[in-house]
């Protein structure tokens, strides 16, 4: 989180809102937030790997456009890499209450923040591998990608 008094920043590459059928059940909203530590080969959106590329905006302005155009309440946050902004991530997830969330990381499971977790309903973990694409297995690109819903039970 940011200092008291100083509201957190996010750079993000783009919206995508109400028309993504493919990043999550249901129809959903997109955020592709920028900045990769990744740059995977064959990367979907590699125009997302330079932070400095990014529109800079606060977290709480986000927050709040999400929550005035996100028609349905299910967004995907997505890259870039989601991770290499943990705190932005961590309190858009936060200020996002009652929202179905799904987070797209290439990184494993192990990297994801805790604390993220009691905000989300569902998480895509594993780098994209471009010799193992798929199109038939929903929401991964890759099949060493797993995509699973957020069991309450399991978090911390």
């Amino acid at each position: 989180m940011a200092d008291k008094g100083e509201k957190m920043k996010v750079y993000i590459n783009s919206i995508l809102f109400n028309r993504s059928l493919v990043d999550g059940p249901g129809v959903r909203t997109v955020v592709f937030f920028q900045g990769c530590d990744l740059h995977c080969k064959g990367c979907q959106n590699p125009s997302s790997w330079d932070i400095r590329q990014g529109t800079e905006m606060e977290v709480e302005d986000l927050a709040a456009i999400l929550e005035q155009n996100c028609l349905n309440k299910k967004v995907t946050i997505s890259g870039g890499e989601p991770l290499f902004q943990k705190e932005a991530l961590l309190e858009l997830a936060e200020r996002l209450k009652g929202f179905d969330i799904a987070v797209y990381t290439g990184h494993e499971e192990k990297d994801v923040p805790q604390d993220l977790y009691r905000y989300i309903t569902y998480i895509k973990t594993g780098k994209f591998v471009q010799e193992l694409k798929t199109t038939v297995m929903p929401y991964v690109g890759s099949t060493n990608q797993r995509f699973r819903r957020v069991d309450d039970a399991k978090v911390q």
